[in-house]
């Protein structure tokens, strides 16, 4: 009787470790969710005013896909599509071209929030794979509204037009919010 009692915990307990082991296949559902246009003006050399970003350094030559570039910027973010719209937060940060065969670049950038619905930062980066339609970079803090948050942002290109002028949309959805 012994044994059979030692056994029936035994298996009882390992069913409850194994299983709570166990990763769950269904997906969690964000606790914050919103969408935002990021507007990115290149400098050029007559258009002072309505640049948002700047190269600061210049390809080294390694390849056709701008390697080793990196530009700085203070891009205007809208809800909608139309660059025109009042921002509601400001993109700021940079990013470099890191692949010498294919376009790609590497985010840092924080989201500041400073509109009556908002107030706060959000800290993204990650890599950029420019060729695929749909990209997720990671958020990795945040303050103010955003406090500690984390979760992800999808990038897909909404309008480009060559190195002058891109439009992404970000789809950003937060799993940990405080």
């Amino acid at each position: 009787m012994k044994s059979f009692l030692f056994l029936f915990v035994f298996l009882v307990l390992t069913k409850t470790v194994i299983s709570a082991r166990k990763p769950s296949k269904s997906q969690p559902k964000p606790c914050k969710n919103f969408v935002l246009y990021y507007h990115d003006i290149m400098f050029g050399v007559d258009d002072v005013q309505n640049a948002t970003s700047a190269a600061v350094t210049n390809p080294p030559g390694l390849g056709n896909f701008k390697f080793g570039k990196l530009v700085i910027f203070d891009d205007p973010m809208t809800i909608d599509k139309n660059f025109q719209s009042e921002p509601v937060a400001r993109a700021q940060g940079f990013y470099f071209y890191d692949m010498k065969n294919d376009y790609n670049a590497w985010f840092a950038y924080t989201l500041v929030f400073n509109s009556t619905q908002h107030k706060g930062t959000l800290n993204i980066m990650g890599a950029d794979l420019m060729m695929v339609q749909s990209r997720d970079l990671s958020v990795v803090g945040g303050t103010g509204d955003f406090f500690m948050s984390r979760g992800i942002v999808t990038f897909e290109t909404d309008t480009f037009e060559g190195a002058k002028y891109f439009r992404v949309k970000m789809d950003i959805k937060l799993y940990e919010c405080y």
